[in-house]
């Protein structure tokens, strides 16, 4: 990898992960002559931050090669030889392996069928597993928040992390009161990793205009910076939890962990310890368990969206546990985008044009009224509807249909790949800040569902979510919930959810 890519994958943004597999799949960043390198001190700055990142992250890459050949006794002493001891060293790993940067990692190894299995396989270590930081340095940082060490906080601790991830690590323990819980511990220095994330969003967004002049960065800068930022403050997490937690409580397939007020501040989060499998798993599974995850995963999204106008904008692997049946536990609502009335209105009507009523009129009247294509650009209203028709295309039939991994591939592509036969559109297409974070759902819902090769009839499960359309229950898993709402909320088809 040259030097110019490992500073472009060092920049990149949150929103840019498709961008990133485009980078990984070519070789190459995009051209643009006032690119991170050739922009001065503050280029070659980066660069250094990114070659020292890309340090860490092969010394952890060989340590990881290296205790798969020992015994338990000498894993543990390796494990303890690399532990990330001080602030300074975790700031140093940030660079490349955690923070807003890891998180394109993390669906980079998923997003796109495309990638090489062996930059696939590496990069799938981050939906979960990353450089821990030492025992010690996390209780200090518990220590810091909560006044207390966790030896004494809780009645048992368990110093070694069950996960480590892109803005913090989780710890079990067991409270006075006999609760198992999860503790998640900030990285001290990932807020300030992130920051400088952000700080270079605008200029690599600058930058990507060149391929994609219809571009609004400055829109798109803002909704990312609101968002990320909103992720480092686990009291907002921990409100976002509490809300979804208390709508979805006793639902037949969604689960959501209950907060710990009396453990969690701004830096610490508890909650409940749950248990079920983790992805790996779930692939062995048989098919029809792989369809009824797909199911709760896809009813857990878009009832979000369309019954509660929030979207939990983070699907990866690395956020589910997974149980027979179908049923799902959510981990992580750091990153949740609330929308207005008036924004689901307008995701519904391009849904109506498109789906319902077939009109293709209509449905290039809304998208450039809402500003994701330019009015009269030179392309026919049937070239709008076969552009951006496949996004509908698995709700626009009729009867069962596989999601394949090939349809997530297209998905991306759809986006990015502007050497195909919508270049024309893709150059000329925008990202208002509405559909910044929706469209995690294509670029991450999509390659999950097609990783399970998901099969269901998606048009009438989706016909359920819709307000506007309000199907009856389509599934066994629908009836299911159909008895449960009537019970737990029996006045409201939709409700827009509060913190």
């Amino acid at each position: 990898m040259t030097p110019r890519l490992r500073a472009l994958r060092f920049l990149l943004p949150l929103s840019l992960i498709a961008a990133f597999v485009v980078v990984l799949k070519s070789g190459r960043p995009p051209r643009n002559s006032t690119g991170p390198v050739q922009n001065g001190a503050r280029g070659a700055r980066n660069l250094r931050l990114a070659l020292l990142g890309a340090k860490t992250g092969g010394a952890y890459a060989r340590h990881r090669a290296r205790r798969v050949f020992t015994d338990a006794g000498k894993r543990q002493e390796l494990d303890l030889a690399f532990e990330l001891k001080t602030t300074q060293q975790v700031a140093e790993a940030l660079g490349q392996m955690k923070g807003a940067l890891m998180k394109v990692g993390q669906m980079a190894s998923y997003i796109d069928q495309g990638l090489p299995e062996h930059v696939r396989s590496a990069l799938a270590d981050l939906q979960q597993n990353a450089p821990p930081m030492s025992a010690e340095l996390a209780a200090q940082v518990i220590y810091e928040e909560l006044g207390k060490h966790p030896d004494e906080l809780f009645a048992t601790w368990d110093p070694a992390p069950i996960a480590s991830a892109s803005i913090g690590q989780v710890h079990r323990a067991l409270t006075h009161e006999g609760q198992a819980v999860a503790v998640k511990v900030q990285y001290p220095g990932v807020a300030e990793a992130v920051a400088s994330d952000l700080n270079n969003a605008g200029f690599i967004f600058a930058g990507l205009g060149v391929l994609f002049p219809g571009l609004d960065h400055k829109a798109l800068v803002a909704e990312l910076r609101e968002r990320v930022v909103e992720e480092l403050d686990y009291e907002t997490e921990a409100a976002n939890q509490r809300a979804f937690a208390r709508y979805y409580d006793g639902h037949p397939t969604i689960h959501i962990p209950h907060v710990i007020d009396l453990y969690s501040s701004r830096r610490v989060l508890t909650t409940e310890l749950s248990d079920g499998v983790r992805w790996e798993e779930l692939m062995t599974w048989s098919q029809k368990e792989k369809d009824l995850a797909a199911e709760t995963l896809y009813r857990f999204a878009f009832g979000g969206l369309y019954r509660l106008a929030a979207f939990n904008g983070d699907p990866h692997p690395g956020n589910y546990l997974f149980h027979p049946g179908g049923r799902v536990t959510f981990l992580d609502f750091g990153l949740v985008k609330y929308f207005t009335a008036a924004e689901l209105d307008e995701f519904g009507e391009m849904i109506q044009h498109m789906v319902i009523d077939h009109d293709a009129v209509a449905f290039r009247s809304t998208v450039e009224r809402l500003g994701l294509l330019p009015a009269g650009l030179d392309v026919t209203d049937a070239d709008v509807i076969d552009y951006l028709g496949h996004f509908y295309e698995f709700v626009a039939v009729e009867g069962d249909f596989t999601i394949t991994p090939d349809y997530a591939s297209e998905t991306v592509r759809r986006f990015f790949d502007t050497s195909g036969p919508y270049a024309v559109m893709q150059k000329a297409a925008n990202l208002p800040g509405s559909f910044v974070i929706i469209q995690r759902i294509s670029l991450g819902l999509y390659a999950i569902l097609g990783e399970l090769h998901a099969t269901g009839d998606w048009r009438k499960i989706a016909e359920e979510l819709w307000p506007f359309v309000d199907g009856p229950p389509s599934t066994p898993m629908a009836l299911e919930i159909d008895a449960w709402r009537r019970l737990r909320h029996p006045d409201a088809k939709g409700a827009m959810l509060s913190r």
